[in-house]
């Protein structure tokens, strides 16, 4: 209220000066009194001055100036009620007073009375056109009331009576913040910015509201003037650092955390920022210690808590990220994250149950939450006897999902011409040392032969430089990087690329991007190698199956089309390791030794059953099992007792944590013959065991990922080791380890069968691939016969 008293009282002449009324003999009259109040006022002796105002209206009961003056004393102390008293009758006596009546306003304001505030303050307005105070009081009245469109009119108004009035442009951006009308918002900043080009506060709202609209270019050069302006702002470099990495300019953003931290060495989200990049750079021992520095400032901040438990997963510490997960939701139990990712701790732990509970809880309190619905999705692929029209309608939801925040191209400049080259490309976070990495190898080699009529185009997920990422960018025409990138961005880059084919190589794993995909940035999009079931996506128009996996009566369980190689769908790239097959153990131990190199999440019950019924059957048996999850200690105990509770003994367990990969090929010699987990069999892990001359004993199944192993098995020439039925399966994994000489002569010769069959020949494959692709295309081309009206240019 102090600054709207000072505009109505300014001019008042003070006691003492030429002019004011003589003193009455009787005592002082009414007008003097108020000459003297107002003295007193000004000298801040405010009791000394009401009792003047109240001998004043005493004597003269319509003195509106002493009732106005009793009133503002009245309401900056606190009675709001005998205020609005007071200037209640100073409007009586005193109608054409704007002040009175804005006065009257706010007191009225101050009991809450906004009908009756924002009445007055329009008094005001009506007596006094250009009464700036009263435009912005009365936009906070009307805003109290709920009528925002009219409180966002009087505050402009308000500076279009007073240009720089700091407080109608403080009330109009904050109502337009809590509206969401960003557009109007960045504006307004624009607008303040041309009076004080240099105010680092504005800029640094202006970038955050250009990020919202994902106007990312536009927000990172509002941070760069705002750094610009005030090079000590941490909050503007942290602020630059986000942005700048949802662009892909990831080593700068680097720079710009560390700059915040350098000016504000506990700026805790800067810690937490910074860790989040190093993760996604891959740099996971830096990303933990930056956690830890954050949680060094408070050890109860929840999201480095939990971020560095999925970090810590990265490393194989299970226990310790379920630990952190569970941390940060005692401190925030309501925290989707925390839930997530304590789901994908514990489904790495193998405890299924317990992972899909935390997941559904992530997404009842999220239910937008795409990394959530992933991890719900793929989770379903451990578990046996899961019904596929239920886990259809789960990948329905999550299509769902991403279709409503995308906004799919309708139209490509795609030349539709059946037959001329074809940028193809590759959408994936596993071009680099990884099981995708090794079955894209020399398929990617042979595609980008000369004799290819494509064109490959790399766009890696996750950042990752090895020999092997190196090789897969060398077979790329271009290589973009999509970490960081919004999936607008993402999906914008693609389709500036031209590109013609696009290829999703993860399916529901980590570092995917299928939301990029909902955009359809690409005419023709298809899933293919990382994934074994839908995707839900019904931007995506194709899935890649082959004879042997994918049974025609499976297709209604996909929201794709399928399109089917004519032999595999997989095909690896033989190990460059010298290392040579040997013969069969059991030969010199005088034992079998079956092994199974998988993931332990796939060993489910009914696995775990069934093996130690085969350990049980075939005398002094040893199972050799070699898995990352086994470094801890709590995960062997875990898979002892699991065994122990169906007659194995420790002692005929051989459990071991996964090694570098030279060593791990080398450990199948001493495996005499691989059982294949289900319904969640292998895919690497089996064709290096053939490559190491290991058989592999599978399951079929009846779902296209549970016969994985039955195409792989089938395309190298053993169906005798495809079982129909788990009593199947026990009899041909006894009757495999009663022959040791059959065993021996097919150890013997087994690499070399595997690597003349179509799953290590990468050219048959290759052509069998572009094949799938042009057919692909020619359909898109005859919908398309000619190019779309709307876009302009072509791609040749």
């Amino acid at each position: 209220m102090g600054i709207f008293d000072r505009v109505v009282k300014a001019g008042r002449p003070a006691a003492g000066v030429a002019g004011e009324e003589p003193l009455s003999p009787t005592g002082p009259s009414a007008g003097q009194l108020l000459e003297q109040g107002m003295a007193l006022e000004e000298q801040g002796q405010l009791e000394e001055a009401l009792r003047c105002y109240d001998r004043a209206v005493s004597l003269e009961p319509e003195l509106a100036r002493a009732h106005f003056n009793r009133g503002t004393i009245l309401l900056d102390r606190g009675d709001a009620q005998q205020a609005l008293e007071a200037f209640m009758k100073a409007v009586r006596y005193k109608p054409d007073s704007a002040g009175a009546h804005f006065n009257l306003g706010a007191t009225h304001a101050r009991l809450d009375q906004h009908e009756a505030a924002a009445s007055s303050y329009r008094e005001a307005l009506a007596l006094k056109p250009d009464f700036a105070e009263a435009e912005l009081a009365l936009g906070a009245a009307l805003e109290e009331l709920g009528q925002d469109e009219a409180a966002a009119e009087s505050y402009r108004h308000a500076l279009e009576l007073q240009p720089s009035y700091a407080d109608a442009d403080d009330k109009l951006v904050n109502l337009l913040r809590r509206l969401e009308r960003f557009e109007e918002l960045a504006d307004t900043y624009r607008r303040m910015l041309e009076t004080n080009p240099h105010n680092a506060d504005w800029l640094n709202n202006l970038g955050a509201v250009q990020r919202k609209l994902g106007r990312f270019k536009d927000s990172a050069a509002s941070f760069r003037r705002a750094v610009a302006a005030d090079p000590d702002d941490a909050l503007a470099h942290n602020n630059l650092g986000a942005t700048l990495r949802t662009l892909g300019q990831l080593t700068e953003a680097v720079d710009c955390y560390r700059q915040a931290l350098k000016i504000r060495p506990n700026f805790i989200e800067a810690h937490h920022n910074l860790g989040n990049l190093l993760a996604e750079l891959g740099q996971a021992d830096s990303a933990v210690a930056s956690y830890r520095e954050a949680l060094e400032i408070n050890p109860d901040f929840a999201e480095s808590l939990t971020a560095m438990g999925a970090v810590l997963q990265t490393r194989g510490q299970f226990d310790e990220a379920v630990e952190c997960h569970r941390r940060a939701l005692a401190i925030k139990p309501d925290y989707a994250q925390a839930h997530s990712n304590l789901g994908n701790a514990l489904q790495d732990l193998g405890q299924l149950e317990s992972s899909l509970k935390s997941t559904r809880r992530a997404l009842e309190l999220q239910p937008d939450f795409t990394e959530a619905h992933n991890s719900l999705l793929f989770v379903h692929n451990y578990l046996a006897d899961q019904p596929v029209v239920n886990l259809l309608i789960e990948a329905r939801r999550f299509g769902d999902v991403l279709a409503r925040r995308a906004r799919p191209a309708l139209a490509w400049a795609n030349t539709p011409d059946p037959h001329r080259r074809l940028r193809v490309g590759l959408v994936s976070g596993d071009f680099c040392i990884h099981p995708v990495g090794y079955f894209l190898d020399a398929v990617m080699a042979a595609l980008a032969s000369s004799a290819t009529s494509l064109e490959l185009f790399g766009y890696p997920t996750r950042s990752c430089d090895d020999e092997l990422s190196q090789r897969l960018k060398a077979c790329c025409r271009a290589w973009h990087s999509l970490v960081g990138l919004s999936d607008e961005h993402a999906a914008e880059l693609i389709r500036e690329d031209g590109i013609d084919i696009l290829i999703d190589l993860s399916g529901h794993t980590a570092f995917n991007r299928l939301p990029v995909f909902a955009w359809k940035p690409a005419p023709v999009q298809l899933s293919w190698l990382g994934y074994f079931a839908t995707t839900g996506v019904p931007a995506m128009d194709y899935l890649l199956a082959d004879p042997w996996t994918l049974t025609a009566s499976e297709e209604a369980s996909f929201t794709e089309k399928i399109w089917r190689l004519p032999e595999t769908r997989l095909c690896f790239t033989p190990p460059s390791a010298d290392i040579g097959v040997s013969p069969p153990p059991a030969l010199s131990n005088g034992y079998v030794t079956f092994g199974c190199f998988n993931n332990l999440t796939k060993m489910n019950d009914a696995v775990v059953k069934l093996w130690a019924q085969i350990l049980n059957t075939v005398p002094a048996s040893r199972l050799f099992l070699k898995a990352r999850q086994l470094q801890q200690a709590s995960a062997q105990r875990e898979v002892m007792a699991r065994f122990a509770a169906h007659g194995i003994e420790p002692g005929r367990l051989i459990l071991e944590d996964y090694v570098p990969r030279e060593n791990y090929l080398a450990a199948y010699q001493r495996v005499d013959i691989a059982l294949d987990p289900f319904p969640y069999p292998g895919g690497t892990t089996t064709v290096e065991a053939l490559w190491m001359g290991v058989p592999v004993l599978t399951l079929a199944g009846e779902r296209f990922l549970s016969r994985q192993g039955v195409g792989l098995m089938m395309n190298a020439g053993l169906p005798e080791w495809v079982a129909s039925d788990p009593r199947d399966y026990l009899s041909r994994a006894v009757a495999h380890a009663g022959d040791l000489q059959k065993l021996a002569t097919l150890r013997a010769g087994l690499r070399s069968q595997a690597l003349a069959s179509p799953i290590f020949d990468a050219p048959r494959f290759a052509g069998h691939f572009e094949t799938a692709l042009r057919g692909m295309w020619q359909a898109w081309c005859a919908e398309n016969t000619a190019p779309a009206a709307t876009q302009a240019g072509s791609r040749q």
